[in-house]
């Protein structure tokens, strides 16, 4: 595995951590899993919403919470790394 592979996936984990946290914390989203858990289903409203390894999915895209800092982290972290492609 090269460096900037390592670099990048411990970037992708702590960012990961970062949304399941947050995702706990917001009150439309605790909603939505906890609706989930009461019909014990992985996917609710024609699978608009889906729960896959402990994250939220909407329209089978992660969902990232409505946190500006998390998102401008996700942004950097796409398209500064040099894994990425982009130099800035």
């Amino acid at each position: 595995m090269k460096k900037g592979q390592l670099l990048m996936e411990e970037a992708e984990e702590e960012i990961v951590e970062k949304i399941k946290k947050l995702e706990a914390k917001n009150n439309e989203i605790g909603k939505i899993v906890e609706e989930m858990k009461k019909a014990e289903v992985k996917v609710l409203r024609n699978n608009e919403w889906q729960i896959k390894d402990k994250l939220v999915l909407k329209k089978e895209k992660v969902y990232i919470p409505k946190d500006e800092s998390l998102r401008l982290e996700i942004i950097w972290l796409n398209h500064n790394m040099p894994i990425a492609g982009y130099r800035g």
